[in-house]
């Protein structure tokens, strides 16, 4: 336990994706590191990783993995002639499998922190100047202050409350305890079909909920490509999905062990009843008493901190990262990126972040992945634009798998070929877009594609086969 005043070349508040990057690159870099967070897992112990690795994407991605083979068990495998009888499932082990992956990511984690001598300190911070953080030590309840050169806040996000849908984590839950069932809700709705409540259905649905998720917005996943966004509503209805768009909730209440759900669209009022009721609407950054009054950090009227192009605050020495700005979508490795750079800024070194090569991925079945500019806004603009598209279906690993559901889409500059968006839905995506980013990152054009060499038969050739699309004299080469 640090004494008062104990002094840090950087102190890190939070340890989630940003704030470990960050604390890790500080040290490695030579700086004295310190980094305080707060979690606790279910048996109130501390653990570094923050949402993303105990509650969030971590956790979710590790159950759709086990959702994702129960149900291929139960409804692709006679396809290869293969038969399997009285396949049943024991959720509670599943959880504990997911748990067990986590806290030995956790582990590793600290052994990291261990490696790089940085003094991990199990407490509540605050800002109070731009030098000063005052901790609360969770295990003795002991204040202290700890002084640092620079300071990084890194204190993530959590779930969205609603006022017409208050949680009781038993009946009606947020996105953390979704992921932490007893068993399978025979009935479930979701507030939200944005990413969050997609993944959480992608799981729960699988394992046999009959799953609805009301979504107040008219259009479904309007950030992505819309002709990408109408592909995977079409999927996930066909899947068994029941998307209820421009759905906006009013009110739901518990009865009877069961959840009453009361919501709007165009055609009036309606209510259903379900077993479990998510709450997946978004997520806030986590300022709350971050900082002390006096300490003066500028805040938006969302709790996001004002940051410059290099993650400065209104004050000098404070940085701020990952889900706290609103620099890029909250993202682990945005946040990621992120930490890094403000080490390296730290130290001297400056490596900016290229925000528009960022990519996005919804762990959903299939996934959805992109990078850049999507056609709508590209189109909006005037920005003259050619497009390639290749099928999953015409790929013969996708077809050899059975995952022939979704598409790749290329969008290049009509004039000079640079790429300037792609766009998959098909499973893997998160690992297919890779190649994009890459490729956008080196100012690629859609020839560098085509006339790179991909090995057949792949996944990966379906990339290769968009970008052939693009180029109408090789369109015959497209073919299996």
């Amino acid at each position: 336990m640090p004494n008062k005043q104990t002094h840090y070349d950087v102190i890190v508040i939070g340890a989630g994706p940003a704030g470990f990057a960050s604390a890790v690159r500080c040290a490695q870099l030579g700086l004295k590191t310190a980094c305080v967070d707060n979690w606790r897992n279910k048996n109130k112990q501390g653990r570094l990783g923050g949402a993303h690795l105990n509650t969030g994407g971590v956790a979710s991605m590790t159950l759709l993995e086990s959702a994702k083979i129960y149900h291929q068990l139960n409804h692709e495998i006679a396809k290869h002639g293969i038969h399997a009888e009285s396949i049943s499932i024991d959720v509670p082990l599943m959880i504990q499998r997911k748990d067990k992956i986590i806290e030995d990511i956790g582990h590793k984690m600290a052994d990291l922190f261990a490696h790089h001598k940085i003094d991990h300190l199990h407490a509540k911070a605050r800002l109070l100047n731009t030098r000063q953080v005052e901790i609360a030590h969770l295990e003795t309840q002991a204040h202290s202050v700890i002084e640092g050169s620079h300071i990084i806040l890194a204190t993530g996000s959590t779930p969205v409350t609603l006022p017409c849908a208050s949680i009781d984590n038993e009946f009606i839950i947020d996105s953390i305890a979704a992921l932490n069932l007893k068993e399978v809700p025979k009935k479930l709705a979701i507030i939200g079909a944005g990413v969050v409540g997609l993944e959480l259905a992608s799981i729960w649905h699988r394992l046999g909920a009959e799953t609805i998720l009301l979504e107040a917005q008219e259009n479904f996943l309007s950030l992505v490509d819309q002709q990408i966004s109408g592909e995977a509503y079409r999927i996930y209805q066909q899947q068994g999905l029941d998307l209820r768009l421009g759905a906006r909730v009013i009110s739901a209440k518990k009865g009877n062990k069961k959840v009453t759900v009361e919501y709007q669209d165009q055609d009036g009022t309606h209510s259903l009843r379900v077993d479990k009721l998510i709450v997946a609407c978004g997520r806030k950054p986590n300022t709350g008493d971050l900082a002390a009054p006096e300490a003066d950090l500028l805040l938006d009227d969302n709790g996001y901190i004002h940051v410059d192009d290099n993650c400065r605050t209104n004050l000098p020495g404070v940085y701020a990262i990952g889900d706290l700005t609103l620099l890029g979508p909250m993202l682990a490795h945005k946040g990621i990126e992120e930490g890094v750079f403000v080490a390296e800024l730290i130290a001297g070194i400056h490596n900016p972040i290229n925000y528009d090569n960022l990519p996005c991925v919804v762990y959903s079945e299939p996934e959805i992945a992109w990078v850049g500019q999507t056609e709508q806004a590209l189109r909006a603009t005037g920005e003259p634009v050619k497009i390639g598209i290749y099928p999953l279906t015409a790929t013969v690993r996708a077809l050899a798998m059975g995952k022939t559901e979704g598409m790749i889409k290329i969008i290049a500059h009509s004039e000079n070929d640079k790429i300037l968006g792609v766009h998959i839905i098909g499973t893997q995506a998160s690992e297919l877009i890779a190649e994009a980013v890459l490729a956008m990152e080196f100012s690629a054009s859609s020839e560098d594609l085509a006339r790179t060499i991909h090995a057949r038969p792949t996944l990966s050739e379906a990339v290769h086969d968009a970008a052939l699309m693009l180029k109408e004299p090789f369109a015959l080469l497209c073919k299996p």
